[in-house]
This record gives C-alpha cells, structure tokens and sequence, in this order.
C-alpha cells in the first residue's frame, strides 16, 4: 500500500529527507538544567515554569518523529510508553496535535512501549491509521529474574485496537512509511556473537504453560536516511542488540553511515552489564555522529557511551527535541559520488 497511508510492502526505495526532527515524548529521565546544543533542545524554561503542567518520565519509551522533504512535514509516533495517559498528557504539555500523526510503529510488544496508546488514541479519534507491528508483538509474556520475581509483560490488544480505529498493519519483515520516507526494519536479522537475547523472558504457549522466548523477534526499529549525512536509526529497546540493530539497517539500506543512533539499548541490569565494553567498541567502530542512548540502557552504559563518544554524545531527556539537518540536494549533487551523500541514493531490496 502507499499513499495517504504510506505503507509499502518492501523498503527498494526508501528516499532520502531533508531534515528529522525527533522529540523524546516518553523516557526514564527529565532533567530541566540540560543545556541547549546544536542537535538537542530540551523544553524551554519560562518564569511561571512552576505553575504549568509538568512533563512525566517513566519506564517506557516514546518518539514523535516528523520528516522533511520538499517542504512538506510528516509525522509518525514511535511507541507509545507504559502510562495509559504518559504520552497523551507530555505531547499536550509540549503542544504538539495529535491531528498532524499519520502513522504509528510499535518497535515490540512489551507494555512499557505500547500501553499508552490508550490515552493517545483517546485524543486521536478514530483516524484509521496505519500501526505497524511484528506479529510476535502479541504475545503475552513473562520475565522470570534470577531471585524468583516474576513480572508479567501482556502485549497489545488486538480488540482494543480494532475498536480505537487502528489499520493494524502485521509484518515480519521490512516495510515503508509516509511515502517511502521512512523504513521500519521488521525482525533483525542476529549476526553479532556476543548479542544473545534476553533468557529471562518465557511467551505463553497455546495450552496455557510457558516457554523460553529470548530472542524477541519482534524487535524492530525505525530508519531515515538524512540527505547527505547517512542514516537515523532510532531503535526503542534492541533486544536483537543495538549493533545488530545497526548493521541490519545498513544492510536493508545499502548506506553505511550512521549519523544517529537514538533510543534504548538494553545495556541495564546485571544480566547485560558483561557485553557493554564490546558493544561500546562495536559502537566507536560505527562511529554515528550523534548518539543519544536512553530508556533501558543504563547508566553504567551510558557514561561509557558519553566517555567514548564524547562528541557525539547527547543526554536523553523528556520534552527535548532533536533536530538533524540534511545537506541540500544541489550541494550533494556538487559534491559528486563516492561521499555518504551518493551512497543515500543507493537502495537494495530486502530480501
């Protein structure tokens, strides 16, 4: 399908954009004092600042992103949170129109990434938009920690979503977003050897038990390609490991450059802090211009990721916006091939 809903059935074409502008609506973290840079701008201080509705952070992951090309505007959400009211409440404090969505992605089916649709889509309307999600995303699962407790981790509601009005869009593999602007991965593809899944977790079987579910295959991220710069990737939680996450996008697109890398890297807790000095390695071996590791990463991780990638580094926080700027198309036609800019043109199907 394209057109007003924008969803293509295979990523041959994906376009390159003009400029990505992606707000962090839901994260872990708010921090009112983080300065201004050239890429990030968190939410502005004002006098009455006391007296207006405060942003939330919470467990759970969200990202309004709106693509430019040719001078017209488009936006997709990118998860939804785990607040039933989070997100809808933190895109009210930031102004944002709910109205201006054209697309939803769940980047998996784990509740702190999907359950605040609820309060968007009560703002929303019945739009018939199209939500594209892998079909593992409805599993209801489990996570089963070393000292006993166990935390149950239900997907999304298929009736939920029919009747709030929802083009549920089910696929496995790569597909296109908004006029081949804006690639969904589908299931990423394991290349790398030290990325192993997640053991804790079990997915209910068909006669009630439990069964060990560690890949989540269902893991899947968002990807643009920034005219002259190379690509952004913005990945809620890389279960499938943020590196593989990388190198699949790389392959789906035929760029290698990565300009950014937004979003949760699953780095937290004792059970992944062994596989964060290779991925850090992996991570200044792609060398992305910008980084901004938030949610699930941790913060052992993401003080190894600033150290490392100092330059590039940008604090994840609620209400900041990032905006990544491409380079103009008569500049990149000047600069002749062989530059990240030529390579953006080159697409490759993905199968």
């Amino acid at each position: 399908m394209s057109g007003m809903s924008g969803v293509s059935e295979r990523p041959s074409q994906l376009e390159p954009v003009d400029a990505v502008d992606v707000t962090i609506v839901v994260d872990n973290a708010i921090d009112i004092l983080v300065p201004n840079t050239e890429v990030a701008r968190p939410q502005p201080l004002v006098w009455h600042w006391t007296e207006r509705e405060q942003l939330r952070a919470e467990h759970g992951f969200s990202l309004w992103v709106t693509i430019t090309r040719n001078g017209r505007r488009d936006t997709l959400l990118y998860d939804a949170g785990l607040g039933r009211d989070t997100a809808a409440h933190n895109l009210s404090v930031l102004g944002y129109d709910l109205s201006d969505v054209r697309a939803m992605v769940f980047s998996h089916g784990h509740a702190d990434h999907h359950t605040g649709l609820q309060g968007i889509s009560g703002e929303l309307g019945r739009r018939r938009l199209p939500l594209v999600l892998h079909p593992d995303a409805w599993l209801e699962r489990r996570i089963v920690f070393p000292n006993g407790t166990e935390i149950h981790m239900p997907g999304p509601s298929q009736q939920d979503l029919d009747r709030e009005g929802w083009q549920v869009v089910e696929e496995r593999g790569p597909s296109l977003l908004l006029d081949n602007a804006v690639l969904v991965t589908g299931q990423v593809e394991r290349v790398t050897d030290f990325e192993n899944g997640f053991p804790l977790q079990h997915a209910r079987t068909a006669d009630g038990g439990w069964e060990p579910d560690i890949w989540i295959w269902d893991d899947q991220a968002v990807v643009i390609a920034l005219r002259g710069k190379g690509l952004i990737v913005l990945s809620s939680c890389s279960h499938a490991g943020i590196i593989n996450v990388l190198e699949h996008a790389r392959r789906l697109t035929g760029i290698d450059r990565v300009h950014a890398c937004v979003g949760g890297m699953h780095l937290t807790g004792g059970l992944f802090e062994a596989i964060i000095p290779r991925t850090v390695q992996e991570l200044v071996s792609i060398a992305p211009d910008v980084i901004v590791p938030g949610h699930c990463t941790g913060y052992k991780a993401a003080a190894l990721i600033a150290n490392q990638l100092t330059a590039g580094y940008v604090h994840s926080n609620v209400g900041t916006r990032l905006h990544f700027a491409g380079v103009a198309a008569a500049d990149v036609s000047a600069s002749g091939s062989g530059s990240a800019a030529a390579s953006a043109a080159r697409h490759t199907s993905a199968q």
